[in-house]
């Protein structure tokens, strides 16, 4: 499981390094794709392969399940973590979600987050809610 927020930065080549703790268990071989906020997702290899399975068994009728399934698969890409815990981010994704050289990464339980530390910022301040209130909301959830 992924948690913590990290600070860092990619290189004049696009890489960036992964935070050591995530290191171990993300695994040699990952996968990069578009995030549903303007970040990006990094999965595990075999933890992608469990979500392409769930996005597999969307119903094929159904535009908003075609849709997603679509954008989740064609942003997507995969990659091998080099010795220095480096992956290189595609210049398609970096644009998407408007990273420059600073970033903000952060351990989302089964996956991480690669935001640009402009952005994510933005969206921190732009928060309407507090804790509690969105607390309120995942009872709804079992939470």
């Amino acid at each position: 499981m992924f948690m913590g927020t990290y600070e860092n930065s990619i290189d004049s080549k696009n890489r960036m390094i992964v935070p050591a703790k995530f290191r171990e268990e993300l695994g040699y071989k990952v996968v990069l794709t578009l995030g549903i906020d303007d970040c990006i997702y990094l999965y595990p290899l075999a933890e992608w392969e469990n979500f392409a399975k769930k996005l597999q068994v969307l119903p094929a009728t159904d535009a908003n399940a075609r849709q997603f399934a679509r954008n989740c698969v064609k942003n997507a890409e995969e990659c091998e973590m080099d010795r220095q815990g480096r992956i290189t981010i595609p210049q398609t994704l970096r644009e998407k979600v408007g990273i420059e050289k600073k970033l903000t990464t952060i351990g989302y339980l089964d996956k991480i987050e690669i935001w640009s530390r402009e952005v994510y910022e933005k969206v921190e301040e732009n928060s309407q809610m507090t804790n509690s209130e969105i607390a309120e909301k995942m009872v709804d959830y079992g939470i």
